[in-house]
């Protein structure tokens, strides 16, 4: 019997391998990444780190010393030095590593290289984050990270901070009320934005919040949570009666204010510049957000009478995002549409809202309306959403920042399932208690009847 191995023995196993880690890469690519493609690309940037540099324009002339000391020593050609690099540190997604830059480098710099950079280390992103002056993190995503979402463990979450989604650079994209108060979410139907609100219910349900609806689809997307919920609104008509509710017990906390803080009782409420948060943790008021779906029923009249209480509903809804949250009461609104078509008052309550997140929409107009004046380079990357990736959205605020972000799936069921078992965090508040909602009966469930076996007679 011969010793030496045949090609087609040699083969096979290669073929079988090379078949494996395809199928790997393409059903699980974290476990691909784990054991093929991290050691890959760590093995070609610390190969290839000082050419990619160099080729990326990312080095510079070293300095008189340097110089002088490389000749002296190794006797070699002096040739330009890249950003120092720190130490890799390897993730389950991808690579990080952080690079001092040399003098006369800024962080945009590596940012306008991120693509030459994605391709020299064989990874799927390159993303860019200043972390000092002089120091910048390069964050390597190995996947696409928004194709099976999976939520980091370490995802940030805090009272009033509700980790909703996961960015395409494999952070979570926390939804902050605290530093962004008020937000519009906009997306066309099965975009993903019902998915996007069940995160944000059954994340504030766990927290001492109270959570108020309105909701005039007659309920379908918000009843299902309302074991957690202290008001619903189901109709135009209920949410008439509601928003002023709402109105008074802001007016009521900054009464409170004033009281603690010993402002004169005639001082306007928007001349006061604290909020409930600088009262003691014994007086201070339960934070309050209000969830708007399908808001363009709100604008939406038929009559002159439905005209005016459209009026009256609209200007309240501004008065709460103006004032509302120095008052601890925050402002979700959802639609599929949103601008200056709905009638008077609707660019006004946009321009409040800071925070925007657009799903799959239906046209680039409805993409301009929640990022176009925000971040105009975002609304193309919204058009581009494909109806296969639902929950997946772009993400912006008023800084001109934006990322795309996609919402891990959560059935209505458990979400419900959530805020039944969160029902005794529902905070007392007896100027929402007539618009608490009804929990339905549950089932009867009627014993089984015992059948007994009739005697066999011959």
């Amino acid at each position: 019997m011969s010793d030496w191995m045949t090609p087609l023995e040699v083969s096979g196993p290669l073929a079988a391998f090379g078949g494996g880690a395809a199928y790997t890469r393409a059903r699980h690519p974290g476990v691909y990444w784990s054991t093929v493609g991290l050691p890959l690309s760590t093995a070609r940037l610390l190969g290839s780190y000082g050419s990619v540099m160099e080729a990326c324009g990312l080095t510079v002339q070293p300095s008189r010393l340097h110089a002088f000391a490389v000749k002296a020593t190794t006797r070699r050609e002096v040739r330009p030095v890249p950003p120092r690099r720190g130490i890799i540190r390897p993730t389950s997604t991808g690579l990080r590593l952080r690079l001092r830059l040399a003098p006369g480098q800024e962080p945009a710099d590596v940012a306008a290289s991120a693509e030459r950079l994605r391709h020299a280390w064989g990874v799927h992103a390159v993303y860019v984050k200043d972390v000092k002056p002089g120091v910048v993190e390069l964050r390597l995503v190995g996947f696409d990270v928004l194709r099976d979402v999976r939520m980091p463990r370490k995802a940030g979450g805090g009272h009033l901070k509700v980790p909703v989604a996961l960015r395409e650079d494999a952070t979570a994209f926390v939804r902050d009320y605290r530093a962004v108060p008020h937000q519009l979410t906009l997306g066309a139907t099965l975009s993903g934005k019902s998915m996007y609100l069940r995160h944000l219910v059954t994340g504030l349900a766990r927290q001492p919040v109270a959570l108020v609806g309105v909701d005039c689809k007659r309920g379908v997307e918000l009843a299902p949570f309302a074991a957690r919920l202290s008001a619903l609104a189901t109709d135009p008509e209920q949410a008439a009666e509601l928003l002023p509710v709402l109105i008074k017990e802001m007016e009521d906390r900054y009464d409170l204010i004033r009281a603690r803080q010993g402002i004169a009782p005639g001082t306007p409420a928007e001349d006061i510049t604290s909020d409930i948060w600088g009262l003691p943790e014994s007086e201070r008021p339960v934070p309050v957000v209000l969830f708007v779906d399908e808001v363009a029923e709100l604008f939406l009249v038929a009559t002159k009478k439905d005209e005016e209480r459209r009026d009256e509903m609209v200007t309240q809804l501004i008065r709460l995002a103006q004032l509302g949250r120095a008052a601890g009461i925050y402002l979700e609104v959802c639609g599929q549409r949103f601008g200056a078509e709905l009638g008077k008052g609707a660019t006004m309550l946009r321009a409040q809202l800071t925070g925007r997140v657009c799903h799959r929409v239906n046209d680039e107009a409805s993409a301009k309306m929640a990022l176009g004046d925000i971040a105009p380079e975002a609304v193309m990357a919204a058009c581009a959403i494909a109806p296969e990736r639902p929950g997946l959205a772009v993400a912006g605020d008023t800084s001109g920042g934006w990322s795309r972000i996609r919402t891990p799936y959560l059935s209505l069921g458990d979400a419900a399932r959530i805020c039944r078992e969160s029902a005794h965090l529902t905070p007392e508040l007896a100027t929402l208690e007539p618009f608490r909602p009804e929990l339905p009966a549950g089932p009867v469930l009627t014993p089984a009847p015992v059948v007994r076996p009739v005697p066999v007679t011959d």
